[in-house]
């Protein structure tokens, strides 16, 4: 019997304290004294090669097993075991608060943190699908002509020779061999040995250097180094020197060579140059005809276009990357679009007068670009009181980019006696752009990213690659043509390959890996991708699927898999091919720790470990561990409590008919979404439901959102992907609460962003003490100077920048993280200081200023939305996004409601136990109840079957989907066929069923 079914087939022993234990001859990880963060000294035993699932509320220390201790602690003993030399690039870990871990194996994290700011990541680069298409491509590919589309094949000397011939007469060239191509080092030896052979000279970076000379090369830089073969004048009887002068280029450059054109000062020859420069950019054999901005031309024994002379170097994998210059398009670098200021963003409403409408300027004491578009005016015919579109283009383009001779600025200067001078306008872009490009404020910086956007390469159109890159076809698709459809559809595409043998036999091993990976990221349910997503752009959900299905591609063993909720943004339809996929992982000798709050992945675990009862200091302890029986019968355990049914998020009897009004969006049709209508009741809780990929975040936060702010401040453009939106008037506020981290630093805190804190260090300055010292609120504060650490600037922390790895926070040493000054520590409320106040959990927190209403408020809020075990000065980063989302989400249930507002909700059970999403339901009914209109995208059925309206958009994702499929009510949509939700819906309104469907009105 193999190991694995011992361990399926073993007998759980029952320890004194209740707790299960496996049997002492098993292969297993033993964890003992486990303390770290809310921990409270667990001694646990997990069964190796096995699907584990850790679950639990919110906050009750599941992470901190998984994560913080068992993935740190073998992340620790690999690096130890690294040599020293390796180790101190890596910098050294803290050991995990715990007695000992036996039994360990490596250990891979695949966590919701994993996705790459870098423009450059994509999808394709991710899951290294790119890399070996570009070597398919570089190997087996057929490269044709940009111009002609016809097959490049390669060029003989002669006709080399021919090519050159057709210069003017006169001109002056030379021929060169490239023998370096972006290589680092100092080539020493190269440049020795072609001395040796006789060359004179030699091309370095495109400087002509004589050999004889000592040519120093920094080892660190790549080098571009060509041997000046000969230096000829075009004239007739040139060919048979040019002939062996080429044959000795090709042979000492692998079949290239490069003809450099020169200038001449002289009449004819500038002439000659001239047409030079137009045959050289056309790329056409036309005689008298040269390219401008380009002074060489390239031959290759290999490729060339007979017809328009367009030549390419041999194929190689490098032609294909966009990060490499010798695959990127020249003019955006291989970004694909490049940063611009929109015109659309700087006049959000043309509607409004000049002097208003240009928003930069309109948000800011201005008087001196009011002068300058008066002086303006009173040139070129407009005043200040002008709409912006009653302006002429012409007027726009000089407001915007600038004119080209001076005007007068009648204004007065403090360096100036006379009242007015001369100056040249720029344009509210360029000085824009300038202002950007000068600023080293980070602040003042992201303001003016409000009007940045990112535009597609006028060059490449956002393909990133040369045109000669692009031009090659491997069967007959272009590398584009697979990287721009969907991945369901590039898995088709790849299939439909018309090869060669050739080719065949050559792209064998890369075509295997392909399809294997590709299959991949269909089992882990992201068909709707595509290649060439940039990876800043996915979801925590998507990204960390992504890591998945790399991880199964690599076909590692014996490995220890942690995850994060892999489940999240997944449709309860895809759930099953994430599942089939994690007990891939597992059935390959892997042992997977899951920490999930899905029904359908815990049930489909093989070992359970329930953490809690609650959160925070009330958690962290092992409630239950073993099958799903045992976790269902244990009484203390909330998660079995709502799975045997003993606790239940009710389905309400009644559904709200709203207040008569809605939002109708008409015509939306950005990314996805088929120039659909839809319909948005008001004064109801409504869902937006469908498939990953179907177009709910493109409907909600691309278009109705902007639309909203637009209508509301006048301050976003109205987006054009939509016809227009009906209704708005009924709505004076609309709030986005999504899982955006609340700071980016540790000085923003849960305490800062609610307001709490300004309460609480109002109290502080009212204490005896403070009022004995002078103390005022600002003493309180750890961002100002005067109370605040100043060996740490009031962070607790000091940053240690590391080279190629994220910044170290360490502890400040001076305050030991408490953030103030010894005198500022002195003053206490209630026997606490300012310190113990912001170490504090929010429980801890109410039960002190229970009597101090405002902050009482605050504080309850975050209660109520499950949110009791954090700290109040819990650094921002160590938030996760289901946390930092409910703390957006608290204070904004502090402030007073106007019920007419809309709060648009991106997946809030993110992170959430059945316990939390039914905390969290009351506190949107709430919400809803006090006439307001609560707009939620989810796919947790339990959410949609306590709204009372659903809008399902479908069928499939990505291109296939952006349809609305199904409107009404969770019943409605039950019924229908046509919807992956309703039929989902179904099964669990069965399982709870309302008592009656009746109408609730709201006053």
């Amino acid at each position: 019997m193999s190991d694995l079914a011992e361990i399926a087939d073993a007998q759980l022993a029952k320890g004194n304290n209740g707790n299960h234990y496996l049997t002492s001859n098993q292969n297993t990880i033993r964890i003992r004294g486990a303390r770290q963060h809310n921990l409270k000294n667990i001694d646990l035993e997990l069964p190796r090669d096995r699907l584990i699932v850790f679950t639990g509320v919110s906050g009750s220390g599941k992470s901190s097993l998984a994560f913080d201790t068992i993935f740190a602690e073998g992340q620790r003993r690999y690096i130890e075991s690294l040599s020293a030399y390796a180790r101190q690039f890596l910098g050294q870990l803290d050991k995990p608060d715990v007695d000992a871990i036996e039994g360990l194996s490596p250990a891979i994290s695949i966590d919701q943190k994993s996705t790459s700011n870098n423009p450059r990541s994509t999808v394709g680069t991710v899951t290294e699908i790119y890399d070996y298409l570009r070597l398919l491509f570089g190997r087996a590919g057929e490269p044709h002509c940009p111009i002609c589309d016809h097959n490049i094949a390669p060029q003989t000397i002669d006709e080399m020779c021919d090519r050159i011939m057709e210069l003017p007469d006169r001109t002056k060239f030379h021929v060169l061999a490239p023998v370096v191509r972006g290589k680092k080092g100092t080539h020493k030896k190269l440049l020795s040995s072609l001395a040796a052979e006789g060359f004179v000279r030699v091309r370095v970076n495109g400087e002509v250097l004589e050999l004889s000379d000592a040519i120093e090369l920094n080892k660190n830089h790549t080098h571009n180094i060509e041997v000046v073969v000969d230096r000829l004048i075009k004239k007739p009887g040139i060919q048979e020197r040019l002939t062996d002068s080429l044959s000795t280029c090709l042979r000492r450059a692998n079949g290239i060579a490069v003809i450099e054109v020169l200038s001449d000062t002289s009449a004819d020859s500038t002439q000659a140059q001239t047409d030079n420069n137009k045959i050289l950019s056309t790329g056409k054999k036309a005689k008298n005809s040269y390219p401008q901005n380009h002074q060489e031309i390239v031959f290759s024994e290999n490729f060339a276009c007979p017809e328009h002379g367009a030549v390419m170097e041999e194929l190689s994998p490098r032609l294909f990357s966009f990060n490499s210059p010798y695959g990127a398009c020249p003019h955006c670098h291989g970004l694909g679009n490049l940063r611009s200021f929109s015109p659309e963003l700087i006049v959000p409403d043309p509607t409004q007068a000049l002097y208003s409408a240009i928003a930069p300027w309109s948000q800011k004491e201005n008087s001196y670009y009011l002068s300058v578009l008066y002086s303006l005016g009173q040139v070129y015919g407009f005043e200040l009181q002008t709409p912006w579109n009653k302006l002429t283009l012409e007027q726009q383009e000089i407001i915007l980019h600038g004119c080209e001779e001076k005007i007068f600025i009648d204004a007065d200067s403090a360096y100036r006696e006379e009242k007015g001078y001369y100056q040249h306008y720029k344009g509210v872009i360029p000085i824009l752009e300038r202002q950007y490009s000068e600023s080293s404020s980070e602040t003042y910086k992201q303001k003016l990213e409000k009007y940045i956007v990112f535009q597609p390469c006028p060059v490449c159109h956002g393909k990133r690659l040369k045109p000669e890159a692009l031009s090659v076809r491997l069967g007959q698709f272009r590398i584009t043509d697979l990287t721009e459809s969907s991945i369901k559809q590039c898995l088709e595409q790849i299939h439909q390959l018309q090869l060669s043998p050739r080719q065949a036999q050559i792209g064998e091993l890369a075509l295997k890996e392909i399809k294997g990976r590709l299959q991949f990221l269909l089992d882990v349910g992201l068909n709707y991708l595509t290649l060439d997503r940039a990876a800043m752009t996915l979801s925590g959900g998507e990204a960390q699927r992504i890591r998945l299905a790399t991880q199964i591609g690599s076909g590692l063993t014996g490995v220890l898999y942690v995850l994060d909720e892999p489940s999240i943004g997944l449709h309860q339809r895809d759930n099953n091919r994430l599942l089939t996929t994690l007990k891939k992982l597992r059935d390959l000798g892997n042992t997977l720790i899951v920490v999930e709050h899905d029904e359908e992945t815990i049930n489909s675990a093989d070992y359970l470990v329930d953490i809690g009862p609650k959160a925070g200091i009330h958690g962290g302890e092992i409630v239950a561990q073993g099958d799903l029986e045992t976790l269902i019968k244990t009484e203390h355990s909330l998660t079995g409590a709502y799975l045997s049914g003993r606790s239940l998020i009710t389905t309400p009897a009644e559904r709200r008919e709203g207040n008569g009004l809605s939002l109708l969006l008409k015509d939306a049709h950005r990314n996805n979404l088929k120039h659909i209508d839809v319909e948005i009741p008001l004064g109801k809780f409504v869902c937006i439901s469908g498939v990953s990929g179907s177009g709910k975040s493109t409907l909600v936060n691309e278009l109705l959102y902007p639309a909203l702010q637009h209508h509301l401040s006048r301050k976003v453009p109205f987006p054009k992907q939509l016809g227009k939106v009906k209704g708005l008037n009924a709505i004076d506020k609309a709030i986005v609460i999504d899982q955006s981290p609340i700071g980016r630093t540790p000085r923003s805190n849960p305490a800062t962003y609610t307001g709490v804190f300004d309460v609480i260090r109002e109290v502080f300055s009212q204490t005896i003490e403070a009022k004995a010292r002078g103390y005022k609120a600002g003493r309180f504060s750890f961002n100002v100077k005067g109370g605040r650490c100043e060996a740490c600037s009031g962070q607790g922390v000091n940053v240690i920048e590391m080279n190629f790895l994220p910044d170290v926070y360490v502890q400040c040493e001076v305050c030991k993280g408490a953030r103030y000054n010894r005198e500022t520590l002195q003053v206490k409320f209630k026997g606490h200081s300012i310190a113990d106040v912001l170490n504090m959990t929010v429980e801890e927190a109410l039960e002190v200023f229970k009597n101090i209403p405002r902050a009482a408020n605050r504080l309850q809020t975050l209660l109520d939305v499950g949110l009791g075990y954090i700290q109040l000065g819990q650094p921002a980063p160590t938030l996760s996004g289901g946390e930092a989302q409910r703390v957006k989400l608290a204070t904004e249930l502090s402030r007073r409601a106007t019920g007419k507002t809309l709060y648009l909700i991106d997946e809030p059970t993110t992170g959430l136990s059945f316990y939390d999403v039914h905390q969290l339901l009351n506190v949107l009914q709430r919400l809803v109840d006090k006439g307001n209109s609560v707009l939620v995208i989810e796919h947790n059925l339990d959410v949609i079957r306590c709204c009372d309206w659903v809008i399902d958009l479908g069928p499939e994702g990505g291109d296939k989907g952006g349809e609305v499929i199904a409107v009404g009510t969770p019943e409605e949509v039950a019924e229908n066929d046509k919807s992956y939700t309703g039929e989902y819906l179904k099964e669990v309104l069965r399982q709870h069923p309302p008592k009656e469907v009746t109408i609730k009105n709201v006053s």
